[in-house]
């Protein structure tokens, strides 16, 4: 696997290989171990998988594709989620999504130039009192506006 990771990432991840290769159906437990490894799965890690397990890479593509829970890009150091649940949606979610762009110059599912943000939007976050509603990393923001925004992204 040239290229990507760390000798040390590739070696734990041919020792994962090894260990599920010959179980049935553990294509998607050896995906999670893998991200978990370098952070997303970008197409050497893919291939890497795909004959570590004996299968096409088009099935691991298919699968990595498929579920919204694997990355194939690197996330920034700080994930925003927007919720765009019916409260929130209600509330101004897609002018926050705006606003956000705006300020980090980003669009949904994209990363900052210089890898501290990542934009993504949520299905529900479960504050609806609170719409709209973001989260960063693990702490949640709710009443957004533009000031309420710029003030928050201060922090990070």
């Amino acid at each position: 696997m040239s290229g990507v990771g760390t000798a040390q990432q590739s070696e734990t991840l041919r020792k994962i290989l090894d260990e599920h290769k010959d179980t049935d159906g553990s294509l998607i437990q050896v995906l999670h171990k893998a991200q978990d490894l370098y952070g997303y799965l970008p197409e050497p890690v893919q291939e890497t998988v795909a004959e570590g397990l004996g299968l096409p890479m088009s099935t691991v593509h298919g699968v990595v594709t498929f579920y919204n829970f694997f990355r194939t890009e690197p996330r920034g150091e700080h994930v925003i989620s927007i919720c765009t649940g019916t409260a929130c949606h209600v509330k101004g979610a897609e002018r926050i999504i705006d606003i956000l762009g705006e300020m980090l110059d980003i669009k949904l599912d994209e990363t900052t130039e210089d890898g501290r943000f990542t934009l993504q939007g949520v299905r529900c976050i479960g504050a609806c009192g609170l719409a709209p509603v973001m989260m960063i990393d693990e702490e949640v923001y709710g009443k957004l506006d533009r000031k309420r925004i710029e003030e928050i992204l201060e922090t990070y």
